[in-house]
């Protein structure tokens, strides 16, 4: 068993097993905690962010309500890899919402974890089995981006939002994975895991495995390392960007921040990313923010498009140099 735990991610590794071990949204896990004390529990929509703690919230449930022994008879989690059209909520949902356990008084629990990720015909086609079963099953629904789940279904459910995770929430689980682990790491480097994950407790476990992995032999891991090992852009380069963007001539920053973004090898969407929250910590005049932020999304748009990163690193300076003619 250690040698499982030993090779696990530390994603799963350390997930929490029940609604106690959850470190953020204490609203919510008192609620679905009454839930389940006062047998009421209702069908569940959870929608927000990856990795804000939305599987290990229904997941930390299921085994508050079920022994270990009926887990796997009383619970159905499907994920976005498994195949969720008309048919799998014709056939695999309905066989198991509508069959009920000889010995066992209790509701099942069906998980339908990326829940955006369905077609609308299966979505549909789920509206009547959740009505059907009600007195036999109970449904969580999760996604992460409320808009794609349609309305019918919003409606049968009570919604749940999970918001990014503070710092103050993220700090303590982090620093107890790097005691647990042994991680070499400087508060500097602790803080720059956190800056990255941008509320996200999943990404941020990730990083710290990645970065442990990859420099445990070379020493402590300072902030260089872990920003090297994500290959996202350190705060220093992104100034020395922004002090080109903000001061140079067209020429002259399109130049030096090629250069930059070659020597580092950076990425244009990582470089647009940072310089938009760059510009939301500038004192700038309304009209020129919006205008700022407007242009960066298309451009933004015509790069996940496929368009040529040079191109829009032109733009890039472009943008920069009008909102510094309206200034």
């Amino acid at each position: 068993m250690m040698a499982d735990l030993h090779n696990l991610p530390w994603v799963e590794k350390y997930r929490p097993k029940t609604l106690d071990d959850l470190i953020a949204h204490e609203d919510i896990i008192s609620t679905i905690d009454r839930f389940v004390t006062q047998d009421r529990f209702p069908h569940l929509l959870f929608y927000g962010p990856p990795g804000t703690g939305k599987t290990s919230t229904i997941l930390a449930t299921a085994r508050q309500l079920y022994e270990p022994k009926e887990f796997s008879s009383m619970v159905l989690e499907l994920n976005a890899s498994d195949d969720r059209g008309i048919g799998i909520v014709r056939g695999e949902i309905l066989n198991f919402a509508s069959t009920r356990t000889i010995f066992n008084k209790k509701f099942k629990l069906i998980i339908l974890d990326e829940a955006d990720a369905m077609t609308h015909d299966a979505q549909n086609a789920l509206r009547r089995v959740i009505e059907k079963y009600a007195d036999n099953a109970r449904f969580c629904i999760i996604c992460n981006y409320l808009s794609k789940i349609i309305p019918p279904l919003q409606s049968r459910c009570t919604r749940f939002r999970f918001g990014p995770l503070s710092v103050s929430q993220m700090v303590p689980r982090i620093e107890m994975v790097i005691k647990t682990e042994d991680v070499p790491i400087t508060p500097a480097g602790k803080q720059a895991i956190v800056d990255l994950a941008e509320g996200d407790m999943r990404k941020s476990l990730n990083i710290l495995q990645a970065s442990y992995m990859a420099f445990c032999e070379r020493g402590k891991i300072d902030e260089t390392e872990v920003y090297q090992c994500v290959g996202a852009p350190q705060k220093s380069v992104i100034a020395d960007i922004m002090t080109h963007l903000m001061n140079d001539d067209i020429t002259t920053a399109y130049r030096k921040i090629l250069d930059i973004k070659t020597m580092k090898s950076l990425a244009l969407q990582d470089i647009v990313h940072k310089v938009h929250q760059s510009i939301m910590e500038f004192d700038l005049k309304a009209k020129v923010k919006i205008f700022i932020l407007s242009k960066l999304g298309q451009l933004e748009k015509r790069l996940a498009a496929g368009s040529s990163e040079n191109i829009q690193l032109g733009s890039l300076v472009s943008i920069m140099f009008q909102a510094r003619q309206l200034m």
